[in-house]
């Protein structure tokens, strides 16, 4: 994109820039407009599955109904209480909805379709997603009341539980594909087996690092704080939770940012076991479906069993949340660390290394 910039007559600095901010603008738009189609088709599957009919009404098909709602928040008045800390009350949506966004530069759609292809991909992202829970923590105390200060405390013990658990998953990955780089990742799970008569692609469908995938996507729930794990919000108990005291736009960024992480985990979790981009199997016709179609195929299933979890699964109790993280997923996950790089000494460098 920068060459093309600069066959139009500017030097490669400025077409650099502006080929960056071009290709900002070509995921924020979408991923946007992908939140609100997202935010619908939530309440779409919630709906099927209680035998209800959903949004029907605004618009075609109720196509229209994100949008009203949006518009409905963005014309109410932002009230801030009087006891709050301003500054830091304004500030918390802010970052959970940026956070939401500076994560998706380094995704891959498709071989050299990514924004920033770096060498540390996934510690970048594990970086910056890591940040989102400072936006719960910070409405939390910045509301000055009881329900959303509970709601912060909850937050950063659910973030520290879960995270731990998701990195040693993460080093399996690393470990077996080499490289911090999300291409490099999606490229190392071409034909995962070696066999010529079912070349399947994707990680998941090695017996040690399926149960990774498990893994990482029941701890994607807790970290998006999504159901059985909505603990932060759990309106039978918290009123709302952080977001008790926000209204208008403030109110609107959580939304927005809390279905960017949603679709961007299930992103994550086609990318780093499922094949990201790569068919399912490794067979020349399939590559003429473009790779981004597969990516969002993928990404959709998963999303679809995050409503699925959401509209059946009734939420944790507290210390049901610290025992899975702590006594369950930890020792899981690093047992498979042990067994993965065992697995990868014998095949790889033979028993006298």
């Amino acid at each position: 994109m920068t060459s093309f910039f600069q066959s139009l007559g500017l030097n490669f600095e400025g077409a650099w820039a502006v080929s960056t901010l071009a290709g900002i603008l070509l995921i924020a738009f979408p991923v946007m407009l992908a939140v609100a189609m997202i935010i619908y088709a939530d309440r779409k599957i919630w709906a099927a599955m209680a035998l209800r009919r959903g949004p029907n009404v605004v618009g075609p098909f109720g196509l229209l109904q994100s949008f009203a709602d949006g518009l409905k928040v963005f014309l109410q008045e932002t009230i801030i209480p009087t006891g709050a800390n301003k500054g830091l009350f304004l500030l918390a949506p802010i970052i959970t909805f940026t956070v939401a966004l500076i994560v998706w530069a380094v995704v891959p759609f498709d071989v050299g379709v990514v924004l920033a292809d770096i060498n540390v991909g996934l510690l970048y992202v594990l970086a910056a997603s890591s940040l989102g829970v400072y936006g719960v923590i910070l409405a939390g105390w910045a509301s000055n009341s009881k329900y959303p200060f509970y709601s912060a405390i909850r937050a950063a013990a659910q973030m520290v539980s879960y995270e731990v658990a998701i990195g040693f998953v993460l080093v399996s990955i690393v470990l077996w594909a080499g490289s911090f780089n999300l291409t490099t990742i999606v490229e190392a799970q071409k034909n995962i087996w070696g066999l010529s008569f079912l070349p399947i692609n994707g990680f998941g469908f090695h017996p040690l690092l399926f149960p990774m995938s498990v893994v990482f996507f029941i701890s994607a729930l807790a970290e998006t704080a999504r159901a059985p794990f909505d603990l932060t919000e759990a309106e039978s108990e918290l009123v709302a939770g952080y977001q008790t005291e926000y209204s208008s736009m403030a109110f609107a960024l959580y939304w927005l940012g809390e279905y960017a992480n949603v679709i961007l985990m299930c992103m994550l979790n086609a990318v780093l076991f499922w094949g990201g981009y790569l068919p399912p199997f490794d067979w020349a016709p399939l590559y003429m479906v473009p790779g981004i179609i597969w990516l969002f195929a993928k990404a959709f299933f998963f999303f679809f069993l995050f409503s699925w979890v959401k509209a059946t699964v009734p939420r944790y109790r507290y210390d049901q949340l610290m025992r899975l993280g702590w006594k369950v997923f930890l020792p899981l996950s690093l047992t498979f660390v042990f067994l993965v790089s065992g697995f990868l000494m014998l095949t790889r460098y033979g028993v006298s290394a």
